[in-house]
This record gives C-alpha cells, structure tokens and sequence, in this order.
C-alpha cells in the first residue's frame, strides 16, 4: 500500500484529491489545519466506506505543527510515497502592485510559498525512502510569467501581484526541487487544476472539483516513465497539459 499526506484536504480540491487517491487504494493522511474540521472530513470519508484515511492536524505555517505532524506520521509509517502540497490563500484584495500591502505579501508567502517548503524538508525523509516518490505542488496558470506577459492568455486581464508572484516563487521552487532530485526515483511537478468552483474563489469557477482532483491525482501517481519538473494546466492545454514557466 502506498501512503500519501494532502495538506488543506479538509475541503474543497485537497479533500477531493484525497478522495481520489484513497479510491485508488492509498493511504491518506489528510492535513488539517483545525483538527475538528480534519475529523469531520475523514468521518465524510468513511461514510463512503473508505476507511483508509486518517487526519492530521497540520497548519502548514506553524513549523512547531509541521514537525509534530512529521513525528505522527513517522510512529504510523516508516515511508511516505505521495506528497501534495495543496494548502494555500488568495490573499486578500486589493492585489494591485502599489496599493497591496506588505503584510498581504508576507501571509500568502507564509503559506503559498514557505509553507510548501516547510512541509516538503520536514517529510522528505520519509519520501526518500519510497521507492517511486512523488510530489505535486498545487499551483495555477496565474503563476506563469509567460502566459501573464501574452496578451491572448484568456486570464491575462486577471491580475494580481500578490497570488500571482507566489505561485510564480512556488513554481521555481519546484523547478529547482526537481533539479535537485535528477536522476533519482522522484517525480516532481507543480499542477494547475484549474479555474474551479469552490470557496477559494467565491465559487466562481466554471470547472468541478472531481475534474481538478483527477488532474493533481494523475501527477501523483504517475509511473517511472513519467515527466519531472513540469508544469502542467490541463485547462490551458488539452492536449498534453505542460504550459510554460
């Protein structure tokens, strides 16, 4: 069996993307910043009568809650397979690049950009000792500086400098992650999944939550033959996903 921690799986994407993944028989640890509402996503879960799932309180900007999660999980398993970093903010408005402030900045930082780091040195041990690991960082299409500088991107007139600049750090990031982990069993990518309906963005997305868990599930999962470092948004590119930096 594989095992997978999901950070922000309470809800919304990261708790359909632990869905998907507990369907396709892995172990999940869902990340929760509040304990109760990590709970009651697992008891949803066992609901469906899947009861390979189990909550971990986990606030991606605490390092004291990211170690405490690390040292849970390392007493339940001695190997992780599967790392989504999922958790995030918006931000807050205004976004404009002179009115945002500097404390808007530094708490989606804090979470965007520091939190995946967080969660990513604190587990990589135990992702290390999987013999197929991998790790998805939840991005968007928004944090691409090429698509944001053309002016036919369909969201070119959706900026942000605040939202957008973290996924942009999140992207390099991941870029120099898998850099790092060349030549390796890793498989490491930032993934998009897309303009969804959900509270993130006043449910004003047209796509589903089931459509966004299967575009970050499919990364999770991909075989030894599969891309690293790349970034892929399936909504901007049908036909093979990968988008530009």
């Amino acid at each position: 069996m594989k095992f997978a921690l999901v950070t922000g799986a309470n809800k919304s994407i990261g708790f359909e993307v632990a869905r998907q993944l507990a369907r396709e028989g892995v172990y999940v640890y869902l990340g929760s910043r509040s304990a109760e509402n990590g709970a009651e996503a697992v008891g949803r879960l066992k609901a469906q009568g899947l009861n390979n799932v189990e909550s971990i309180q986990l606030d991606i900007t605490d390092d004291a809650s990211v170690l405490k999660a690390r040292k849970e999980i390392g007493k339940k398993t001695s190997v992780l397979d599967v790392l989504i970093n999922n958790a995030g903010i918006f931000g807050g408005h205004p976004q404009t690049a002179l009115v945002a402030t500097i404390d808007q900045f530094k708490a989606t930082y804090d979470a965007n950009v520091y939190g995946a780091v967080r969660v990513t040195q604190a587990f990589i041990d135990l992702l290390k000792k999987s013999p197929a690991p991998r790790i998805v960082n939840v991005s968007s299409s928004q944090g691409s500086i090429t698509l944001h500088s053309d002016p036919a991107y369909k969201y070119y007139d959706y900026k942000g400098a605040v939202y957008l600049s973290s996924k942009s750090a999140l992207n390099m990031y991941t870029v120099v992650l898998a850099y790092e982990f060349k030549n390796t069993p890793f498989k490491i990518n930032a993934v998009c999944p897309g303009f969804t309906k959900t509270d993130f963005n006043g449910h004003r997305g047209p796509g589903t939550v089931e459509d966004a868990g299967k575009r970050v599930v499919k990364y999770a999962l991909i075989g030894e033959d599969g891309p690293t470092g790349k970034f892929f948004s399936e909504e901007n590119n049908p036909a093979t996903g990968e988008i530009p930096w």
